[in-house]
């Protein structure tokens, strides 16, 4: 096998980027192999995954960084559960930019360093910060040969509005320069308020500039989705509930991967 890309993004924070990522790797794993990727300096899907907080000290020179630096990401995979892997971030990620120019990587460094395990998954999902950085350009630029995908992340709001076309774009130059097989899967809505009058407005100016690219699901924002981040997934109790809106969206995000051209793919 070799894994299916799926990075999750925008330029705007506050998305349910690494809420969606996180949940997402969690449910593939059911079935398949995962490893899931934090590029965030934030640490949020780290924290997410393994329920520590204090990620400087826990993962102190065990981070993606380390492994883009290295060329290989094996001996930064840490096991999560059964199906479910880790390559952790933190603070230190923010030193990525100088320390590529110090030993001249491209942003294809991060592909090179999943090369060893591309074939030891199904699928690498890949959380990233929001903003324009090299934390977000290399992901988008990763090259497998199952298929690279963009999920672009919306919550409704006017600024994340005007973010989708620059994400978009970002997306176009990664595809034009080191990554010819990248496809926008889709742009998830993850309402921070689903009962908002505006929702419904932006529901629709997203369905006019942007035909068939939205998923047909939409998250809405739940309590006990929040509360994960503190009750964890094992032996949750709401876990089903929290999870609600994400089942219907992992089963259309597997749908449009195996499709040739996924719908709004660039």
């Amino acid at each position: 096998m070799t894994a299916k890309i799926i990075t999750f993004g925008i330029s705007k924070g506050g998305c349910s980027k690494s809420t969606s990522s996180g949940i997402t790797s969690f449910l593939l794993s059911k079935d398949e192999k995962v490893l899931a990727i934090d590029m965030d300096g934030q640490g949020n899907l780290t924290s997410f995954l393994t329920g520590e907080y204090d990620i400087c000290n826990a993962f102190e020179e065990k981070t993606v960084l380390e492994a883009i630096l290295e060329e290989d990401a094996r001996s930064y995979i840490i096991k999560i559960k059964e199906n479910l892997d880790l390559i952790p971030s933190n603070d230190f990620l923010a030193t990525l930019p100088r320390k590529m120019f110090e030993k001249h990587l491209r942003l294809d460094a991060l592909q090179k360093a999943l090369e060893p395990v591309m074939e030891d998954y199904d699928w690498i999902i890949i959380d990233t910060p929001p903003a324009l950085s090299e934390q977000t350009v290399m992901p988008l630029s990763t090259y497998s040969e199952a298929g690279s995908f963009a999920v672009v992340m919306f919550d409704g709001s006017m600024f994340a509005y005007y973010a989708i076309p620059k994400f978009l774009e970002i997306i176009e130059g990664a595809k034009e320069r080191y990554n010819p097989s990248l496809k926008t899967a889709g742009i998830l809505f993850s309402l921070i308020d689903s009962r908002a009058k505006e929702n419904e407005v932006m529901l629709e100016a997203i369905e006019e500039d942007y035909p068939n690219v939205k998923f047909n699901t939409i998250i809405k924002r739940k309590a006990s989705t929040r509360r994960l981040a503190i009750e964890g997934f094992e032996g949750n109790a709401e876990l089903r509930n929290a999870l609600e809106y994400y089942f219907p969206f992992v089963e259309e995000l597997k749908e449009r991967v195996s499709q040739k051209q996924p719908q709004g793919s660039n």
